[in-house]
């Protein structure tokens, strides 16, 4: 809830998705203002390659990652170097933070530029995100279908969302340990979409 009525709502509407093994909460318009055109020009992009079963490929998307703390981070092997917050990351995190009372230090972007980008099957759960890591994933530009799939219990349906502009997801509890999510491609023609997954990096 906004308190201090900063966003211009003292509520937000939200859909459990997933209350078993952990939590996802999807909260749409989410956001008072929709900050896809200056992410998509400021945020400090870049390529970087991948290596699987041999072969390397470039990651299907744009990324880069922002920390307060100076505190590098990576991922499948890929070591992004740090970025000093932005001012309009700033105001989504603060917004995040007010609204649902959550504190963020960090903050990995991605830049789907059409239906070709993806992101493959996996979990956040990377050490340094701590044992069970609180994950805001916030959406700006074109809807894409985010899908979870537990990882053992497989008579449980896979939970899927149509992830609208200005729309966030929270993922928190012992999820990261028990499902898996994905970003899945599609062959329609669209437009791009930014991410932005606050964080938070245990010292």
């Amino acid at each position: 809830m906004d308190q201090f009525g900063l966003f211009g709502q003292n509520e937000v509407n939200e859909e459990v998705i997933i209350d078993y093994d952990g939590q996802c909460i999807y909260y749409p318009n989410f956001f008072s203002e929709d900050f896809f055109s200056p992410l998509n020009e400021l945020i400090n992009w870049r390529q970087d390659k991948i290596t699987l079963y041999g072969k390397t490929h470039n990651v299907p998307r744009l990324h880069a990652w922002y920390n307060d703390d100076d505190q590098s981070y990576s991922y499948s092997n890929i070591n992004l170097p740090v970025n000093s917050f932005i001012k309009e990351l700033n105001i989504i995190r603060t917004e995040i933070e007010t609204k649902l009372g959550e504190r963020f230090n960090s903050c990995l972007c991605n830049l789907y530029r059409d239906g070709n980008d993806y992101a493959a099957i996996h979990s956040d759960d990377e050490t340094e995100l701590g044992k069970n890591p609180i994950i805001a994933s916030a959406s700006f530009g074109e809807e894409r279908k985010f899908v979870l799939k537990h990882r053992t219990n497989r008579g449980i349906e896979k939970k899927e969302i149509l992830l609208e502009n200005r729309s966030l997801v929270l993922m928190k509890g012992p999820l990261q340990h028990h499902w898996k999510h994905e970003l899945t491609k599609t062959k329609k023609k669209i437009g791009p979409r930014v991410n932005l997954t606050f964080r938070n990096i245990v010292t």
